[in-house]
């Protein structure tokens, strides 16, 4: 049975089970109980998760995420984004290379941070569309190097109806959890030679 596993963080958690579901009997798709949080957390993490989980190092792909948690802004006294573009460039590619070593075999899949809704925030911590997508951008340039795939689902979320959200950042609804699903399956499927599910 080909191997799934997911990473990443609260918009992972709106999609994973689903994805499980509709793969069952056809794919073993594994992922942490717990939010992936920021790039670093996934990088320090990612050995524990893939030990503790009994994932093994046979997955056939490996799909992931960071970039939320990292976009954030602290206020007052903001002094930009909790994660620096140098920094999340510089550990987006060593959790690429990570993936690589724990799982050999695996094709490597880049999940594009979602959009939010801005006027949802603040003043204690806001997100900007705009440092999203810098920092998707910033994803693609790095890990475009590293080989890592990537899975734009930024463009597919960015024009999804009010009714798909459940909040001003997530998709927790039963409309937005089958598009962002079903767009990580269109993905996924393809990449382990299994027939779309959809």
């Amino acid at each position: 049975m080909k191997k799934l596993i997911l990473i990443g963080d609260s918009i992972r958690i709106g999609y994973d089970a689903y994805v499980k579901e509709k793969l069952a009997g056809r794919a073993q798709v594994l992922y942490p109980a717990e939010n992936g949080r920021f790039a670093q957390f996934v990088y320090r993490y990612l050995d524990h998760w893939q030990r503790e989980g009994g994932w093994g190092s046979d997955a056939d792909v490996v799909h992931w995420n960071a970039g939320l948690w990292d976009v954030l802004h602290l206020g007052p006294g903001d002094d930009g984004p909790i994660t620096t573009p140098e920094q999340y460039a510089v550990t987006l590619g060593q959790i690429a290379r990570r993936i690589r070593s724990l799982f050999p075999r695996a094709v490597g899949v880049f999940a594009f941070s979602t959009p939010i809704v801005e006027a949802g925030y603040g003043p204690d911590v806001w997100r900007k569309n705009a440092d999203i997508e810098r920092y998707n951008e910033i994803a693609r340039e790095v890990l475009g190097r590293e080989g890592t795939l990537i899975d734009d689902l930024y463009a597919v979320m960015k024009d999804a109806p009010e009714s798909a959200r459940s909040d001003m950042t997530h998709f927790y609804t039963p409309e937005g959890t089958e598009r962002i699903g079903n767009a990580v399956l269109r993905c996924v499927c393809p990449l382990m030679g299994l027939e779309s599910v959809l």
